[in-house]
């Protein structure tokens, strides 16, 4: 490959516009007077906003040499000074940069594809370091060439083993680059600006973004839950667009192979549609690709989060349809189970999805309103009502929503008292809780969290375990605990952090989360889902604590508790095989090399697979079922099933798999069992 090269046309530098100088004057503004975080526009910023913009650019390291960098150096203490003045020369200097080494490098790469495959040895003992955010920026372009020819490599390595021939792989990359070339040309002066102006805001807090005037429309029918889609908050990461987060009862998550950190590659329409690569695309225009009509399908090509190159890929067809209230409301379900003594016993598990409230019925004076409060009300006495002995919360990949709605149900646990504590950029607390002293349930109660608890659920969870009501249990929350609110500029909009929310006992909810009192297997990759991994995330920290009771004296418990869990899930098949997933995932995520020999990925995958149904294998034995000889097509994947909160189980038809019990859930409702003793009259921890 050739170590110099040219563009085969003049691209025109992007410059600002005059509304680009209006709206970062109006940005600057508004972040030095209302953000929780106050931060001087001094030269420690300015140096920080370099590094961070051009990270944010070029993430991998691939396309700026050396050379850019130490030119890009004469900003590193301006970039304030031109913020002050509303200037943003600099910025759209070092976009144009970036924008001319990707289309020079994607063009040369196009122009010798063909022979560059053909040349390829996979015999050759040679390896890819997976990621180069770290590394040295390349020196020259012969040094960049080496790092493209093995991502090329990679790239043709996996689609190869995923069965591609030669032809196809030709065409798919060339297609792809011709893609991502087009995208790099047609790129406007407003694309250079939200770029420039998202790393400047996202220096605040991780949550401070510029929406720009088509963004705004996006996110405003994001927020109102009408958009008819699939039911995925999506970001991207490098030329990806990657899966935040799924929508609770949304049509992604309904169908259930989608994953948090999954990577779409390719989006299809219909059950039949060609597939469309989106490698290098915009975000904005792969969400549209997504959307369609309630009732259409659409079908995404997808890497599994665990994966680390494209041949582990999967299809997955969802039908769109639109997120409804009812959908995501709170259900209610009786388990029953013997206990190791051989006794029955019945507790009752609430679902809640998400907090919401029917604002609109609110508003118009509707009674029958919709409101997570009132739901867990009225399902707390039917199960109540149906013998059961005590209540779990499954909160579980509950992202949040309404703070009223969280306090409201914290209030159906506790006689009276704060909630929470709200910290504004003001420095004025806020308590916020149940104000009249009401009836409750004073019941066994436990609280289910994972990775993906987030908001207004660690608000629920930390008040139960702050006043010693309930037992929490699971794996440490997401800990994102602040608020944001959403402010017109004179050009687009900005979404910026006002408040930070702390628990009752002081503690805040920031970037810690809530940690359980019962731990159970880390099923998702804090390494890379969590408020912690976020750039610029706002540290943890204390305020004073606000005054309130304790109901019980459960800490007392939780040594006994935790030996007869651990005691238990040592013989339990599905918890065996959960802990062996784990040790399996975090194997494969301490790799930071992976191998450009095929007979090395391929005997790689065969281990793999055979492990796999060793391990599938031993669950079924143990429970008393047959042994399979080879796994399904899509078992392969199971291991990210774990890794994003779901238990692996055996591949059956749907309404098999909704028979399934939920061993998570069943073990949470053991302890409970196990913690009731705890919660009898003479337990009671009336101190101040």
């Amino acid at each position: 490959m050739s170590t110099a090269w040219a563009s085969t046309e003049v691209i025109k530098p992007l410059l600002p516009e005059p509304s680009h100088i209006t709206a970062i004057r109006d940005m600057v503004k508004q972040l030095d007077t209302r953000h929780y975080v106050k931060m001087a526009l001094n030269d420690d910023l300015s140096a920080h906003l370099l590094d961070s913009f051009l990270d944010d650019l070029d993430p991998n390291r691939q396309f700026l040499l050396q050379s850019d960098i130490k030119e890009f150096q004469k900003y590193r203490t301006t970039l304030d000074n031109e913020l002050k003045k509303a200037q943003l020369d600099a910025g759209f200097a070092i976009f144009n940069r970036y924008r001319q080494r990707m289309i020079e490098r994607l063009q040369n790469a196009l122009d010798t594809l063909p022979a560059t495959v053909a040349a390829m040895d996979f015999s050759v003992d040679e390896d890819i370091q997976l990621d180069r955010a770290k590394e040295a920026w390349p020196k020259d372009s012969a040094a960049a060439d080496e790092i493209w020819r093995k991502q090329i490599k990679n790239r043709v390595l996996g689609l190869q083993l995923a069965g591609k021939d030669k032809e196809g792989i030709v065409d798919l990359l060339s297609k792809r680059f011709k893609n991502q070339i087009k995208r790099m040309t047609q790129l406007e002066s407003e694309d250079a600006f939200q770029f420039y102006a998202n790393a400047f805001a996202s220096l605040y807090d991780p949550h401070t973004d510029y929406f720009s005037p088509r963004l705004s429309e996006n996110f405003q029918i994001n927020m109102s839950l009408k958009l008819e889609g699939i039911g995925a908050v999506l970001q991207m990461e490098d030329d990806y667009t990657k899966v935040v987060r799924l929508v609770p009862a949304g049509p992604a998550d309904k169908q259930g192979q989608l994953q948090p950190a999954d990577k779409i590659i390719g989006v299809a329409q219909g059950k039949s549609g060609e597939m469309q690569d989106v490698i290098g695309w915009r975000l904005d225009d792969v969400v549209d690709l997504i959307r369609g009509a309630a009732g259409s399908f659409v079908r995404l090509d997808v890497i599994p989060a665990v994966a680390q190159s494209e041949e582990a890929r999967r299809e997955i067809t969802i039908e769109r349809n639109e997120v409804k209230l009812e959908d995501q409301s709170a259900k209610g379900e009786l388990i029953e189970f013997k206990d190791s003594h051989g006794m029955s016993h019945q507790v009752g598990v609430i679902d809640v999805p998400t907090f919401y409230l029917d604002f609109e019925a609110y508003r118009l004076g509707d009674t029958e309103y919709r409101s997570t409060t009132r739901d867990v009300h009225r399902i707390l006495g039917e199960l109540l009502s149906q013998g059961a002995e005590g209540i779990v919360i499954d909160l579980r990949d509950n992202g949040g929503g309404s703070l009223a709605e969280a306090n409201g149900m914290v209030g159906l646990f506790i006689e009276a008292g704060p909630t929470v504590q709200i910290r504004q950029s003001n420095s004025r607390v806020i308590r916020e809780g149940k104000r009249r002293s009401t009836p409750y349930y004073s019941g066994p109660l436990a609280v289910l969290i994972n990775r993906m608890s987030a908001s207004a659920s660690e608000i629920f969870a930390g008040a139960i375990q702050d006043y010693q009501r309930g037992i929490v249990i699971g794996t440490q929350s997401f800990g994102k605990g602040t608020v944001q609110s959403v402010n017109p500029l004179s050009h687009g909009q900005l979404k910026l952090t006002e408040s930070k929310f702390y628990r009752v006992s002081g503690d805040s909810t920031q970037n810690r989360g809530v940690i359980p009192d019962i731990a159970f297997p880390p099923l998702y990759d804090q390494d890379k889902i969590g408020e912690s991994i976020l750039d610029n995330a706002l540290s943890w920290d204390r305020i004073a604590r606000a005054n309130h009771r304790y109901y019980f004296d459960l800490k007392s418990g939780l040594q006994t508790l935790q030996r007869k869990h651990d005691k238990r899930i040592a013989k339990d098949p599905d918890f065996v095989f959960l802990q062996e997933q784990i040790g399996v995932i975090e194997k494969m995520r301490s790799k930071t090399h992976l191998s450009l020999n095929i007979d090395k990925r391929r005997s790689e995958r065969d281990e793999q697979k055979a492990l796999q149904l060793a391990m599938e294998n031993r669950r079924r034995v143990a429970k008393g079922e047959e042994p399979l000889k080879e796994l399904d097509e899509d078992k392969d994947d199971d291991e990210t099933l774990a890794l994003s909160g779901e238990t692996p189980v055996d591949e059956s038809d749907e309404k098999d798999k909704k028979k399934d019990p939920d061993p998570l859930l069943i073990e949470a409702s053991h302890i409970l069992v196990d913690a009731m003793p705890y919660f009898l009259p003479e337990r009671l921890a009336n101190r101040p």
